[in-house]
């Protein structure tokens, strides 16, 4: 099921997830989750999404997973590392991204983000760390 007002909040405060056609199924501090379907717009040679694609929307996942986690009185956050190991290739379908806070703390905080294929195949794994705004 789609969660609208994650959708809602993905799209305007990065209106470039709107353009990937990214769709938010849950949004709190423990979990985000959102995921974008294949399309022959997003892909290299042979139908496979394209890398960028799939680092975007973990980006995006693990952007809105820290500012859910923002210490009392911080306003965003900004991302100053982002580690990236592609497993497997999305064909068709959908790939879906999941994202946990490893550490939030006053200055920076570490997000890990799982993509998985429909299969529930882990296409790739995203650490990145977010700078406290």
């Amino acid at each position: 099921m789609i969660d609208e007002t994650g959708t809602m909040l993905f799209h305007q405060t990065m209106p470039f997830t709107e353009r990937l056609g990214i769709e938010v199924l849950e949004h709190g501090p423990a979990l985000v989750r959102s995921r974008l379907a294949w399309d022959e717009s997003l892909c290299t040679l042979g139908g496979v999404v394209h890398g960028g694609v799939l680092m975007s929307l973990a980006d995006a996942t693990g952007a809105v997973c820290a500012y859910l986690n923002l210490p009392e009185g911080k306003q965003g956050t900004t991302t100053v590392e982002s580690k990236t190991n592609f497993l497997r290739a999305v064909r068709s379908g959908y790939a879906t991204a999941s994202a946990t806070p490893l550490h939030a703390g006053r200055s920076f905080i570490v997000v890990e983000t799982e993509i998985r294929d429909d299969a529930g195949k882990l296409v790739a794994k995203v650490t990145q760390t977010q700078a406290v705004l």
